[in-house]
């Protein structure tokens, strides 16, 4: 349970995420989000005269009937979409050895997203998960909304300790049938969930974040030391250089083939770290994905 004192701490916190949030939203990201996340359709705006040029599929019969000359029908994009965060709260997120922790480097990613959406008067909802569904936060407009998903990231109550990726992708396919931005932000510390990965991605407009930390893909090299087993007592001697280069060789290649994985689902992936600032990963995946929709 909460303090009063911690209440306070995390208030000022979510404060501070608030005013930085918003800064670089008006100063970066405002623009950059519009550009790259369309509506969902489009939809009529209003009809007037036909004009010589014009498509002659477009001329609204029972307006033209009514006025006894052609008028036809004008579409606008559906500019309101609808935003969700899947949010990975598993004990492995609360966990950093540079300044900051993976969930905090989460709610900050979030916080900054949530409030370009804002901005551009869309819905903003989250979804966060362990081995199982935490809490569901329905898509909404305004900021009360998006100060309860940082809430929920920076300070949760999970009854979960692991990760299912699976759990989540199924949640969001069930629940939200029409098209949505989904933000799987993530340490992808897990296996087997590429085929509902795979659904997601064709169903919605899927980004796929992944925070690591460098602690946790590098182990120390102290040269050789002792080893006792507990059962048999014998004493083994380990060179703990053999076991770092092994440590690192895995954890590259289990990067590598969850970096296969959402290449092969055509999903876009922002690759982000404890101990480096999100915003250029964040610029960078904006430009190229605005480089790729205007070819």
């Amino acid at each position: 349970m909460q303090t009063d004192k911690t209440k306070e701490i995390l208030k000022k916190q979510i404060k501070r995420l608030e005013i930085r949030s918003n800064k670089l939203v008006n100063e970066v990201f405002a623009g950059q989000y519009q550009s790259v996340f369309k509506g969902q359709g489009i939809e009529f705006a209003e009809v007037r005269e036909y004009q010589i040029g014009d498509d002659f599929r477009s001329i609204d019969r029972n307006v033209t009937a009514r006025h006894d000359k052609p008028y036809i029908k004008l579409f606008a994009e559906e500019r309101e979409l609808t935003v969700i965060f899947l949010i990975d709260v598993s004990k492995s997120q609360y966990f950093g050895s540079k300044e900051k922790l993976k969930s905090e480097i989460s709610a900050e990613v979030a916080a900054v997203l949530a409030f370009s959406a804002l901005k551009n008067n869309d819905r903003a909802g989250m979804i966060s998960f362990t081995d199982k569904i935490e809490t569901i936060i329905p898509p909404k407009k305004g900021k009360n909304n998006i100060l309860r998903i940082i809430n929920e990231i920076l300070a949760p109550k999970p009854s979960g300790n692991k990760t299912s990726i699976s759990a989540a992708l199924k949640a969001i396919n069930e629940i939200w049938r029409r098209k949505a931005v989904i933000f799987l932000i993530s340490d992808f510390q897990d296996e087997n969930y590429e085929r509902d990965l795979a659904v997601t991605a064709r169903r919605h407009d899927l980004i796929c974040i992944k925070i690591d930390d460098d602690r946790e893909k590098e182990i120390p090299n102290i040269g050789l030391f002792e080893s006792i087993d507990p059962e048999t007592k014998e004493r083994v001697l380990i060179d703990s250089a053999e076991i770092a280069a092994s440590f690192k060789r895995e954890s590259l290649q289990f990067d590598e083939k969850t970096r296969e994985i959402f290449n092969r689902n055509k999903t876009d992936f922002i690759s982000l770290n404890t101990g480096a600032s999100y915003i250029q990963p964040l610029i960078k995946f904006f430009k190229e994905r605005e480089r790729r929709i205007g070819k």
